[in-house]
């Protein structure tokens, strides 16, 4: 086990700050010299950490979409990293990744007396059928995408605060993370992966691998990313954690079951959940409460299922 580098300090995990790049990576020079870490090119058991969504828009409690525990688990996270920073070999990050006209925030909707639905409300099919919410634009679309996510039986479409604004703040990996990021790359010699998702504004995204919807109006909205999966699964372990285990978690992780068992179901064993560096959402004030928006029980079911089908659920204190 690894010790920590001597800039960090866990109080800092939930500050929003500007990233300490230079001192960062001449720490991790000073730190491969006097223990004597090898590039990661020379691992033989080669293990890839996926952080999905560890942005400061889910992790910081000033944050309008702020998931409770986020700090917590980022703080697992991070000490987990550096813990074994000479086992890992690689890190790969999510970034959600919107603009203020998406269909999921309130902008996008209006009601008779012109107003936005409020965050967190949910919007059914048959609220837009009726005209309850209209939207601003591509109407027949909206209606099409509504009833195609209700029937997927996956979600409802849920109005969230505007979150992970491109060219704001909330948008950055939480700057504690980003240090441990640096630190790894400069250390191992091995570059980090980002990866961004949720740009179009026409679907939700919580899966990084592929949108809620695919198509509307005959027209392609997205895609499964087979190419940043395929990244992945070149790995002999995949290590998972993030935010929020309810939905951008959780959406991946579903998706990586239903495409790895497609080839080989027994490469489901190379996804390890760090479950102690992810929390769900918490289901809005409504009474009484839909199943559908129960997100932490959601969440939880999802989880032993994920399990039972081959994935390993572990903890950031359990041995790589």
């Amino acid at each position: 086990m690894m010790p920590f580098p001597t800039f960090y300090d866990p109080k800092s995990v939930r500050d929003v700050r500007v990233e300490r790049a230079g001192l960062v990576a001449e720490a991790a020079l000073d730190y491969r010299a006097r223990h004597a870490v090898q590039p990661s090119s020379k691992d033989k058991l080669r293990i890839a950490a996926f952080g999905i969504d560890a942005q400061i828009g889910f992790c910081s409690p000033e944050a309008s979409l702020f998931v409770p525990g986020a700090v917590e688990d980022t703080t697992r996270t991070i000490e987990w990293l550096y813990r074994n920073v000479d086992k890992i070999t690689q890190l790969h990050f999510s970034l959600d990744t919107h603009r203020v006209f998406q269909i999921f925030h309130p902008a996008w909707w209006i009601d008779d007396a012109g107003k936005h639905p409020a965050p967190f409300t949910p919007i059914s099919y048959e609220d837009v059928r009726i005209g309850k919410w209209k939207p601003v634009a591509h109407p027949a679309e909206c209606l099409e995408y509504v009833k195609k996510l209700e029937a997927s039986g996956r979600y409802v479409l849920t109005i969230w605060p505007y979150h992970t604004l491109l060219g704001g703040v909330s948008h950055a990996l939480v700057p504690a993370l980003m240090e441990a990021s640096i630190f790894h790359a400069v250390l191992r010699s091995s570059q980090t992966h980002f990866e961004t998702k949720g740009t179009h504004a026409m679907t939700e995204n919580y899966s990084v691998l592929a949108p809620e919807v695919t198509e509307l109006g005959g027209k392609s909205v997205g895609r499964f990313n087979a190419a940043f999966l395929d990244m992945l699964m070149e790995f002999d372990r995949v290590y998972v954690f993030g935010q929020a285990k309810s939905h951008c978690v959780l959406s991946t992780l579903r998706d990586m079951q239903e495409h790895i068992a497609s080839v080989d179901p027994k490469l489901l064993e190379k996804v390890w959940i760090l479950e102690d560096a992810t929390s769900p959402v918490p289901p809005p004030p409504v009474d009484p409460l839909p199943p559908a928006l129960d997100f932490p029980r959601i969440a939880e079911e999802a989880f032993r299922e994920l399990a039972a089908a081959g994935m390993k659920l572990v903890k950031t204190t359990d041995p790589v």
